[in-house]
């Protein structure tokens, strides 16, 4: 191995370090490198002085190029910072991008004096072919990579999509090649040690704000029954896990290929947390309900969206808001919490879609008040390249700011790592959401959050809670959302858990 050439592997920080979990990106990665290059991961989650430990690597001489993995949002301004660093000190060492935003912006990606390749979509054999020619010098070879977006005599070029590849399902992720691969289990409302877990790949839906789509281009693959059980088993018996947290962008598909997965939850009976579709979560049958039962899931996040169908149509959902309340109930039901998500304040009419959906959510906790919420801005995806999957981006030439002109949106990566549109990766802000319907959607979200506090928050005492239900309860039943400056005051003292930022 010692004379395999290096590569530096890079999770740049984007969560707390008590709520980092495995970097499944980067780990896939050194799967698939191994064998033909020695790989060496740095995680920004956990170590707070990642771009030193990454500097201090290439001072040593050993580190041949560099990968940098990307998500929108706040892991933005940690990936341009360690870019930087190593391309000031460093300057001859090749910089590629992959993940989520380089995907979505390769161009922008590449707008930058740091970095010098993109690789869109699944990244494993696009990384290694890359590698293979850069070390050969061979410029005519990189024509021929899929998925890469490069520059060739000064212009960006964009060669073919990657097709999607079953095959990172198939090997098992090296956990041990982590330092102290046991601190990525965290404490949460499922156990002691939660561990997060990505078992299956991709999403076959489209819908129009969601880079998932834009990424796996509405494939999907599920993993086999026992590579599950292996991986789960091993986290269970070798680092002490009691739960888990899914991050399958959409657990429960066809119930003929979840069945074999549920048997094996059912054996492990480990509790655990998932994302889910309300279609798939009502047409699931007798049987398969009695496996979810026994496997001991306790919440499923759902893509409400919107009360209204037209919207859920033109955000390519494919569910229907009947569907939401029916799928409300069966999981209570079944003793399983629905965790519904909602996009409010939609381009088209904003405040009037904000107001149905506050009453809308109203008319669910009335019924079933355990239900949790989780409320976001409706942000589509940013303009896409020539030639990419049209079918999940929403025109920008019909998104308009506050004051009526045509929405610009960032150019370079530094431009996207300013607050606002960190903002706007996160579904907090939008340029067409006013001052005040902004401060509205703050506020309600305040009170309704004192009033039905989360579940998952296990840090704060019951006591606290409480008090925070008493001073809400007036606000909430007479819909008086304005400006709740106790309950602003309250929060400074007792800092409910807000999952919409880290999680569970």
């Amino acid at each position: 191995m010692s004379g395999l050439r290096r590569i530096l592997l890079i999770n740049p920080t984007i969560t707390r370090r008590r709520h980092a979990r495995f970097p499944l990106a980067v780990l896939s990665l050194a799967t698939a490198l191994e064998d033909r290059y020695s790989t060496q991961i740095v995680d920004g989650n956990v170590d707070r002085d990642f771009i030193e430990t990454a500097l201090e690597s290439l001072a040593r001489g050993t580190i041949d190029a560099v990968g940098v993995t990307v998500m929108g949002g706040p892991q933005v301004p940690t990936a341009v910072a360690v870019s930087k660093a190593i391309r000031a000190r460093f300057p001859r060492v090749p910089i590629v991008w992959g993940g989520y935003f380089p995907t979505l912006c390769p161009e922008v990606s590449l707008n930058s004096s740091y970095v010098d390749y993109v690789i869109r979509g699944q990244g494993e054999v696009a990384l290694r072919e890359l590698l293979d020619a850069i070390f050969a010098a061979d410029a005519a070879g990189l024509a021929s990579i899929d998925g890469l977006t490069w520059r060739r005599a000064g212009e960006v070029v964009h060669n073919r999509d990657r097709a999607f590849s079953t095959a990172p399902l198939a090997v098992r992720l090296p956990y041990d090649r982590l330092d102290d691969p046991a601190q990525y289990l965290g404490r949460t409302y499922l156990g002691r040690r939660t561990v997060g877990y990505q078992a299956a790949l991709g999403c076959r839906f489209r819908c129009t704000f969601c880079g998932v789509a834009a990424m796996f281009g509405g494939k999907t693959a599920m993993p086999a029954a026992e590579r599950l059980e292996q991986d789960l088993t091993t986290f269970r018996d070798r680092y002490g896990c009691d739960a888990i947290q899914f991050y399958d962008h959409n657990f429960f598909d066809r119930e003929v290929d979840t069945v074999p997965l549920l048997e094996v939850l059912a054996r492990l009976q480990l509790p655990w947390w998932c994302f889910a579709r309300s279609d798939a979560l009502i047409n699931l049958s007798g049987p398969a309900w009695k496996l979810v039962r026994k496997s001991r899931l306790r919440m499923a996040y759902i893509g409400a969206e919107s009360p209204s169908d037209q919207m859920l149509h033109d955000v390519r959902k494919g569910t229907r808001s009947s569907q939401t309340l029916e799928a409300v109930e069966v999981c209570h039901r079944h003793g399983v919490t629905p965790e519904l998500s909602f996009m409010v304040a939609p381009p088209d009419d904003p405040e009037g879609e904000t107001e149905k959906t506050f009453d809308f959510i109203r008319s669910i906790k009335r019924e079933f008040p355990a239900t949790e919420i989780m409320i976001y801005v409706y942000t589509p995806l940013p303009p896409q390249r020539a030639g990419a999957n049209v079918r999940t981006t929403r025109s920008p030439t019909t998104l308009r700011d506050t004051h009526g002109q045509p929405v610009v949106f960032p150019t370079t990566p530094e431009q996207w790592a300013e607050p606002a549109w960190v903002e706007y990766w996160c579904h907090n802000d939008a340029p067409w959401l006013s001052r005040r319907l902004h401060r509205r959607i703050v506020d309600f979200t305040t009170v309704l959050g004192c009033r039905f506090p989360t579940i998952t928050d296990i840090r704060s005492p019951p006591w606290s809670k409480q008090v925070l239900r008493t001073l809400a309860a007036w606000r909430y039943r007479y819909r008086r959302y304005e400006r709740p400056w106790e309950l602003d005051v309250s929060r400074k003292l007792v800092r409910l858990h807000d999952p919409r930022a880290s999680s569970l």
